[in-house]
């Protein structure tokens, strides 16, 4: 993304894209001290939420505590099925942009009914109707959103149960790399793509997402959907050769987040060379396909990931000549509250 050229800054989305690296930098790793305490009370984490809410913000939290051996049990789940769980002994955290999102706020209104304790929301606004249902709301400090897609509020979701894990797990490495974590999102968001590579997806029938099961690949899934209106596919692990390959064909692309290295040679036989469609991979190091080098943030570079592809989708979008601010059906709030639903 250029931030000098109007053919890009016309579009909010991408103003919202570009505000992002000065978010990180100024994001306050404190303030969700008292709902770590109610976690740890409790001894488990419930992260409900529908659609970019959860993906992203939660798989990046759950990945990092998982890798550090937490003893906290920490799951994330669409808010109508956690509704069919026991979670008397979970602290619950519903993540709504809007604080209208009619699921999570049928759950909370239960969880009130039932007495549960420990309900925490977290809203871009305050006084939402779902902060009305929690024992305790957080709100969000990037403002409105210019787009029908959501990006800075994801991030900062993503930050907030970071700070918040950390917390939880009384460690503090978030807060003094905030300024290199920014610096390496913009590099990503403000790197040039090759040409060819741009026009290969802008191209392609079926987008396929490939990557670890950490919310990057699946939340860059459904900005595909959003941002460039076409079809897409996320493919957790190597599923991608595990039999989809019957019903992919050349005109498909896939994109695969940090390959693992021993599995490139496997992905090269079975989709480029019998499908014969390209692979194009997003990593902090060289690999066997053409690749976008972003810069390595180890337990931090899913953000970076992030960045680079939400810079290759708008690239795509204004490309294919997409409204990248306003999808045709899409909405903002996906399934908006009523007051009879309780």
């Amino acid at each position: 993304m250029n931030p000098e050229s109007e053919h890009f800054i016309q579009f909010g989305l991408v103003n919202d894209m570009l505000s992002v690296p000065d978010l990180i930098r100024n994001f306050d790793t404190d303030r969700m001290s008292a709902m770590a305490d109610a976690i740890v009370e409790a001894g488990n984490l419930m992260i409900t939420g529908e659609g970019s809410s959860r993906f992203f913000p939660a798989r990046q939290a759950i990945t990092w505590a998982r890798k550090r051996g937490s003893s906290i049990g920490i799951h994330t789940e669409s808010a109508l099925q956690a509704m069919e769980y026991n979670l008397r002994d979970w602290a619950v955290l519903g993540l709504s942009n809007s604080g209208q999102t009619a699921e999570v706020i049928e759950l909370f209104y239960n969880l009130k009914l039932d007495g549960h304790p420990k309900r925490f929301s977290l809203t871009s606004y305050p006084n939402t109707q779902l902060e009305t249902f929690a024992t305790a709301g957080y709100v969000l400090g990037c403002g409105e959103e210019n787009a029908v897609a959501a990006t800075k509020s994801v991030v900062e979701q993503a930050l907030f149960l970071r700070a918040l894990l950390e917390h939880v797990h009384g460690v503090d490495t978030l807060a003094p790399r905030r300024g290199q974590l920014a610096d390496a999102v913009e590099s990503a968001l403000l790197s040039e793509l090759p040409a060819e590579l741009v026009c290969r997806v802008a191209r392609a029938k079926t987008v396929y997402w490939a990557g670890r099961n950490d919310g990057v690949a699946e939340e860059l899934t459904l900005k595909t959907n959003e941002v460039i209106r076409k079809s897409a596919d996320f493919l957790d692990g190597t599923y991608a050769v595990h039999g989809i390959e019957e019903v992919m064909d050349a005109e498909d692309v896939l994109i695969w987040i940090e390959p693992h290295s021993v599995s490139e040679a496997k992905f090269k036989s079975v989709l480029e060379r019998s499908v014969g469609m390209e692979i194009i991979a997003i990593a902090s190091r060289p690999t066997s396909f053409p690749t976008i080098l972003i810069p390595d943030a180890r337990d931090l570079s899913g953000f970076v990931q992030m960045a680079a592809g939400w810079n290759l989708l708008v690239n795509v979008g204004l490309k294919l000549g997409v409204d990248v601010d306003t999808p045709v059906r899409a909405r903002k709030v996906g399934n908006a509250f009523s007051p009879q639903l309780v």
